[in-house]
């Protein structure tokens, strides 16, 4: 008889195993303290002491060898090295961890370009079809209706299939977009009680990995700023840490800018997250800094590149983590006279604010 069949629930049966549930915590403690495996572990232990979350059958030693044996960390290279570290396989469950928990209503779909509402060249099939033209793609062929046309224009007797017959369906345009991400490593980063470094790692670890795996056409770079702007690889991004550094807003505007015009498409954008103004600038070899409130000369160097940024037509979304009415009356400025978009977030709901932005943000120039 088909149905439902009920029974007895019983803990543990069909539930996590002891590996998969510690796995994940050491993996958001390992964002936590930046890749160091020594101090996740440590941390993983004390948890363990206060919550009990191993027992005699699965300890702590096997769960660290399990994590050896399943490539997740390995042996640190040479003496003064810290004991283990992270593999390239940690590296790519943690920006699907991040994926997972920061755009977990993501659905399955197509790999390629964005679709816009534009027609033309893409994998999105219409219901819209218009006459074959030399170049169009074979698996695109309308076949029941070229051969329609086949029939009505050479009939049954006489049956044969020409250029003049063929028909293809349309399929939407297709756009490419190439962003630069920009994440600010200033000190105010974890100052005032409050971590604000380690959600921003895990945006930017969702995001690359959403863009790398839906978008494989599309390019991301990565930019982190503090007194200084440098770039950083996608591999890099759990383990950036803050420094005591300033906001130097201009020099990761200026080096976004630089990396973007060497690409070779029109659909460009700017994504910066930060918790703060800018407090600096550099003037040839010397720095100009200024943590109180908003210095004149720092602000318009950074309003006057996002006048430049918006004669290039390359927008900035600002995603701000932080509500104080000053720093957001400047964002407002920026993003006015950049005419990008800005959101004044929470920690929490930072992570929906680039999914949507992201998705939204495509155009066919």
């Amino acid at each position: 008889m088909i149905g439902w069949r009920f029974k007895n629930y019983l803990p543990g049966e069909g539930d996590e195993t002891d590996f998969e549930k510690l796995l994940k915590l050491f993996q958001e403690l390992l964002t936590h303290t930046s890749g160091n495996v020594g101090e996740a572990l440590s941390w993983l232990t004390e948890l363990d002491r206060q919550y009990e979350l191993t027992n005699d059958d699965y300890s702590m030693a096997d769960f660290i060898q399990e994590l050896i044996d399943k490539n997740f960390i390995k042996p640190g290279d040479g003496p003064g090295n810290p004991p283990y570290i992270p593999t390239a396989k940690m590296e790519g469950e943690l920006r699907q961890k991040a994926l997972k928990d920061i755009f977990g209503d993501i659905k399955k779909t197509k790999r390629g370009n964005h679709s816009t509402r534009y027609s033309g060249r893409g994998d999105e099939r219409t219901s819209e079809r218009r006459p074959f033209e030399f170049g169009d793609a074979l698996d695109k062929l309308a076949v029941s209706e070229s051969l329609r046309n086949a029939q009505i224009n050479h009939g049954i007797g006489e049956f044969k299939l020409t250029h003049d017959d063929l028909e293809v369906f349309e399929t939407h345009y297709q756009a490419q977009m190439s962003t630069v991400l920009m994440i600010d490593i200033s000190h105010s980063m974890i100052l005032y009680g409050e971590d604000r470094i380690t959600p921003a790692k895990k945006v930017a670890m969702a995001l690359s990995e959403y863009i790398t795996t839906r978008f494989p056409k599309d390019t991301l770079d990565i930019i982190v700023f503090g007194n200084d702007a440098w770039e950083v690889q996608i591999k890099d991004l759990p383990y950036l840490q803050v420094g005591p550094y300033h906001t130097n807003t201009v020099a990761g505007l200026e080096l976004a800018m630089d990396i973007l015009r060497r690409r070779r498409n029109p659909n460009k954008q700017i994504f910066m997250i930060t918790d703060g103004k800018p407090t600096c600038i550099k003037r040839g070899n010397r720095y100009i800094k200024n943590s109180a409130g908003l210095d004149r000369t720092i602000v318009n160097r950074t309003l006057n590149l996002a006048a430049r940024l918006r004669k290039l037509a390359i927008p900035v979304t600002t995603f701000m983590i932080a509500r104080d009415p000053w720093l957001v009356q400047f964002v407002q400025t920026f993003t006015e006279t950049n005419g990008g978009k800005a959101y004044y977030s929470g920690l929490q709901g930072l992570g929906d604010f680039v999914f949507r932005d992201y998705k939204n943000n495509k155009k066919k120039r």
